[in-house]
């Protein structure tokens, strides 16, 4: 089975991982917690990283640390997996859901503005923070959408969950808004097993993220609490994972271009495949996963119907994330697009390609010889 994002071994893991058990640092906080926030500073030039449970766990704090309380408006990226929104809810916020554009497949600056001028009007206040994403490592168009929400003074929280290794204009997506989310889940450029991270703006800020991450106990000699807090805090022997990945994270995030590249090269001659790519030079994605649109004028076949035919082969795909305006349990959250809804098209049209790191040339050649099969196929 080609897999689609397998965890992709350093070689240092083990290593890492006895040190850390020798050393009875097996709880969260630790010497390679330590370890890890600083490689991840130096790698993004970050004034602050926090390490945590997972993506989610940052997101949550994210919005925690941009003020958002019980009550407030949320806007989000529809286009997204849901742990971009669900953190919302948590704090007993609403989402209120936005379009992408076609060029990056995020977050839209016009439909933007069309929400939260609408949102004032409706509600006589403004959203409380905006969550911009970087789709499957690929950049949002972040000068747009900060120049929407420094106009009507709204924080933005990114989510570089899929985007680690990936730039806009020269900087990391992560270190662009107030608040940068990454993730180091199993299928991630690099892995802490499970794990997170919050990039702060700055020292003091990274101070009260983990102070609220681990359950928000006062320096007093008993535990004592005066806001809630929670478990959010890395383990030491995730992050001895994590100290071994980020070794190798400018080769893994090189490989994976590598292999957009093969897919770009391999699929150019094919009619109404396109490879979704960086848009101009601004933009360069770490290619998390490499994604692909099938014209329906030329191809017949529904994604879904071709990512059985690769299945079949022994190859695993995926659709593209479903918006979340299109989720039951968001069904009731305002929605704005323009004249056509690019999330849905995106969805309907889109499939996401095996890119691991670890794919070797030959198992991508495979993929491209498989993909041509599956759409000329009657």
């Amino acid at each position: 089975m080609i897999k689609l994002s397998l965890p992709h071994l350093a070689g240092n893991e083990k290593k890492y991982v006895n040190e850390a058990i020798d050393s009875t640092w097996i709880v969260p906080l630790g010497p390679f917690v330590d370890r890890f926030e600083n490689e991840l500073q130096q790698y993004l030039h970050a004034p602050a990283v926090v390490a945590l449970s997972a993506g989610t766990a940052a997101i949550h704090l994210g919005l925690v640390m941009a003020g958002v309380k019980a009550g407030d408006e949320v806007i989000c990226q529809s286009l997204t997996f849901s742990a971009s929104c669900n953190p919302i809810k948590y704090i007993g916020a609403s989402p209120v859901f936005v379009d992408s554009e076609p060029r990056t497949w995020n977050m839209s600056a016009t439909c933007l503005r069309q929400a939260i001028t609408d949102r004032i009007a409706t509600t006589g206040r403004k959203p409380a923070a905006i969550v911009v994403v970087h789709l499957y490592g690929m950049p949002a168009e972040m000068d747009a959408v900060k120049a929407v929400a420094d106009e009507f003074e709204i924080p933005v929280v990114e989510d570089a969950a899929e985007a680690l290794g990936s730039t806009y204009r020269g900087a990391f997506c992560g270190t662009i808004g107030a608040y940068g989310v990454l993730s180091f889940n199993g299928n991630k450029i690099i892995t802490t097993s499970g794990g997170g991270a919050l990039v702060c703006p700055d020292a003091e800020s990274a101070e009260r993220v983990k102070f609220l991450s681990t359950q928000a106990r006062e320096n007093r000699p008993y535990y004592y609490h005066t806001t809630i807090g929670y478990n959010y805090r890395l383990s030491n022997v995730s992050a001895a994972i994590g100290c071994a990945q980020i070794e190798e994270l400018p080769q893994r995030v090189e490989r994976r271009r590598a292999i957009h590249a093969m897919y770009v090269a391999g699929l150019a001659d094919v009619a109404g495949v396109k490879v979704h790519t960086n848009p101009d030079k601004d933009f360069n994605s770490n290619y998390w996963l490499s994604t692909i649109t099938f014209d329906k004028s030329i191809i017949s076949k529904t994604p879904d119907e071709i990512r059985v035919l690769l299945m079949e082969k022994g190859i695993e795909t995926r659709l593209i994330w479903r918006p979340m305006h299109m989720q039951p349990v968001f069904a009731d959250c305002p929605y704005y697009c323009g004249e056509i809804d690019c999330s849905r098209a995106i969805f309907e049209s889109g499939l996401c390609l095996p890119s691991g790191s670890s794919l070797t040339d030959e198992e991508v050649a495979q993929v491209i010889e498989a993909i041509k099969s599956a759409v000329t196929l009657d």
